[in-house]
């Protein structure tokens, strides 16, 4: 099911925004207007508070220093470095006086331009923004140039700029930017500028340091936890045990007797205590005594999660993809292949939990947080406080990751904050706070999915029919969303990955069982969204059909992708690289060694892994090496393509080991790291990344090194042990 995203996203002022870790759709590239350089207020120029602002993303001072505005949130991914690389270029700026600050919430000056509203998520950052934020910097370049043309009287065609200093040869007259601040701003901003020929680039497709790395080095960074407003108050939140129950009843005497605690204050998820620091609000919400009531709420387990999808998928779900006919090929096939794989339901884990300042006066809201969806959280804040949207100011600031989780349609935790500041009647800022332990059983986690699959071979061992039943939550029903990314039923971020499958399969069929009719848990996108559980499904199971024709699961591939040379790219520079027809060192003390591979293509980026792994006899096991090639267009910046494929093999190796939520009559029964382990500095594997070079148009990095960590590394185990593993997270499965 293709997907094409145009003008999808004009409806903003209803909340409808495309978010999330992000969804992988085809998107189309958009024509970028003067008006979404400049924006509304900055359609002249002018001397902003003693700078030139020329656009809406711009700023230059008076000292030289060029202030780039970020409209997407800086979480570890390296935005903030990506976005200044593209205006430093055009603008030929120092690097070394560059910086970078978060945009305010502004839906018309900010819009995500695949979304047409404001907010990062899917991969899209610099996809959406290559042109414009290029052309913000070329904007500037030309409005400097004339004011030196002016000034010395000479044509500006004369004129060249390098390294944040405008010169003329002929005359030797020199000046940097901030000397030509103030005449520029005199200009009018010029409708039209020429963009640098790619071969003239002396930025982009260079690693240059991230802006972020010294402020973060040295603490310097504002994350929310280091805001600190006068007289503020925190708060922390007694939410129930189970998903869908209520306050009951609450004796808060206990917790008002604690010395520090300012206030106890019920509102529709929970008890929050206020005092004036963590560790006090903590203790007095422990002290609390809260009846709840669980008339509504969900009690199921996993197990019997599980049970049901499996019973589901005997019987047909809703057509996503259906070409020629699967289920007759099956049928009268000689050879029929078939496998079962099952996905646990993932927390986000990031290491900063959800938190949030606010603060509420003369019927205005401030916030300061890591935003992700300025649109939707902008007017979801107003709604619940009875405030206009222009009246909602958000401040950006970094975040210490998400995965998607801070991109929260419902607005979760900024709506309890509100509620909160709401029910002290704005009375002082309030800093609301989710220990680990809420942030891991506070829901909207990857839904658990079943999937069952099925393929027909031919005489040489090669597929005909391929029959794919999805069951799982949808994350999007029910979700302002809906309208646009469920058709005829099915949601495609359930699907994607296996409805777009790249194999030249003649039948082939993909339908889909939604459960959220049934089964109550928050759900929401996690990294990499669909193709965190499509991609191992898949390529484990190409992997075991080509096990079954006694051919080489590379040779398999490459022979299924003729007509899609971006994937078989990916996939021979992956094997190239790492040796896949030379044979393993043999590993001591009788270990076994395997080798496996995987290829996916996810937000239109297109990855290939290989894993090579170490087994010991006891069943445990070491990934020593991956493997990555990764085909993203054009790069901006390599040193960030690579950072992110080695972030997101890391994330995706700690899911595929031992990652897995579960509940029990409804509890969730993880709690912390201690029982939701995340990757150790000394389980992470070597990791060699190989770009592609590319004159495509940019796509995303964030997310797609995600999916075929996992697929690879099921494929080298077995190749090691001769067992494929059908259910995640791996655990001890090897040891059983």
């Amino acid at each position: 099911m293709n997907f094409r995203i145009e003008n999808a996203f004009q409806t903003t002022r209803r909340g409808f925004l495309k978010g999330g870790a992000g969804l992988a759709l085809a998107i189309v590239a958009p024509t970028v207007a003067l008006a979404e350089v400049g924006g509304p207020g900055h359609a002249g120029s002018a001397m902003v508070d003693g700078e030139f602002s020329p656009n809406a993303f711009l700023r230059i001072g008076t000292d030289g220093t060029v202030t780039v505005v970020s409209k997407h949130l800086e979480m570890g991914q390296g935005v903030y470095t990506g976005l200044a690389t593209l205006v430093a270029e055009e603008l030929d700026a120092d690097w070394s006086r560059v910086t970078v600050e978060g945009a305010p919430a502004d839906a018309k000056r900010y819009s995500n331009l695949f979304w047409k509203a404001q907010g990062t998520g899917g991969s899209t950052a610099i996809a959406n923004s290559y042109e414009q934020m290029r052309r913000a910097g070329a904007t500037a370049r030309a409005m400097l140039v004339s004011a030196a043309a002016q000034q010395w009287k000479v044509p500006a065609s004369q004129i060249t700029v390098k390294n944040g200093v405008v010169s003329h040869a002929a005359s030797g007259r020199k000046a940097g930017f901030g000397e030509l601040a103030e005449a520029a701003a005199q200009l009018p901003v010029p409708a039209n500028v020429k963009l640098k020929n790619p071969k003239d680039f002396t930025l982009i497709g260079r690693s240059a340091p991230r802006v972020d790395s010294v402020a973060k080095t040295t603490g310097r960074a504002t994350f929310t936890q280091d805001v600190k407003l006068p007289g503020m108050l925190v708060a922390v939140v007694a939410h129930p045990p189970r998903f869908g129950g209520r306050v009951k009843s609450v004796d808060d005497k206990a917790a008002r007797a604690i010395k520090g605690v300012n206030d106890v204050v019920v509102i529709p998820n929970g008890v929050a205590v206020l005092a004036s620091d963590y560790w006090t609000a903590k203790k007095g919400r422990d002290a609390l005594k809260v009846e709840w009531d669980e008339a509504q709420a969900f009690r199921g387990s996993s197990d019997a999660i599980v049970a049901d999808y499996r019973e589901r998928a005997k019987t047909p779900g809703l057509n996503a993809r259906n070409d020629g006919n699967a289920e007759a090929a099956l049928a009268k096939a000689g050879t029929v292949i078939e496998a079962e794989y099952v996905f646990p339901y993932l927390a986000h884990a990031s290491m900063e939990p959800l938190n949030c300042v606010m603060k509420l006066e003369n019927g205005e809201c401030e916030v300061w947080n890591g935003e992700q969806l300025h649109t939707v959280d902008q007017f979801s804040l107003a709604k619940t406080l009875g405030i206009e949207a222009d009246r909602v100011k958000l401040n950006m600031v970094y975040a210490g990751g998400s995965f998607g989780r801070r991109a929260n349609p419902q607005s979760d935790y900024l709506l309890e904050t509100a509620q909160i500041v709401k029910a002290i009647n704005g009375r002082a800022p309030v800093k609301l706070v989710w220990s680990r332990e809420d942030d891991m059983r506070g829901g909207f986690y990857r839904p658990i999915y079943l999937h069952r699959v099925r393929a027909a071979l031919d005489a040489k061992g090669m597929p005909v029919a391929w029959q794919q039943r999805i069951v799982g939550q949808s994350i999007i029903a029910g979700s302002p969303f809906e309208p646009m990314l469920v058709k005829d039923g099915v949601d495609i971020t359930s699907v994607e990955g296996a409805s777009t499958l790249p194999y030249a399969i003649p039948n082939l069929n993909v339908d889909l069982h939604t459960t959220n009719a049934d089964v109550k848990v928050p759900v929401q996108w996690w990294r990499s969204v669909g193709s965190t559980h499509t991609a191992y499904a898949t390529e484990l199971f190409i992997d075991e059909l080509a096990l079954n024709a006694g051919k080489d699961p590379v040779a398999y591939r490459m022979a299924l992708l003729k007509k899609h040379p971006r994937h078989a790219g990916v996939l021979k520079l992956a094997a190239d690289k790492a040796g896949w027809n030379k044979p393993l060192a043999p590993a001591a003390d009788g270990a076994k060694r395997g080798r496996g591979v995987a290829v996916h293509e996810s937000f239109n980026s297109f990855v290939a892994e290989v894993v090579e792994v170490t087994v010991q006899k006891d069943g445990s096991f070491k990934v020593d090496r991956v493997v990555c090639a990764v085909d993203c267009g054009v790069v901006v910046n390599p040193d960030v393509v690579k950072a992110q494929m080695e972030g997101g093999i890391g994330y995706a190796l700690a899911a595929a080991l031992t990652g897995s939520i579960t509940l029990k009559d409804g509890v969730v029964e993880q709690s912390n790291f201690n029982d939701y382990p995340v990757l150790r500095i000394n389980e992470m594997p070597k990791v060699e990344v190989h770009i592609v070079k590319s004159a495509a148009a940019p796509t995303g990095v964030g997310e797609p090194g995600v999916p075929p960590l996992a697929p690879a590394l099921a494929s080298a185990l077995r190749a090691a042990t001769g067992k494929v593993i059908h259910t995640l997270p791996i655990g001890e499965q090897l040891q059983a």
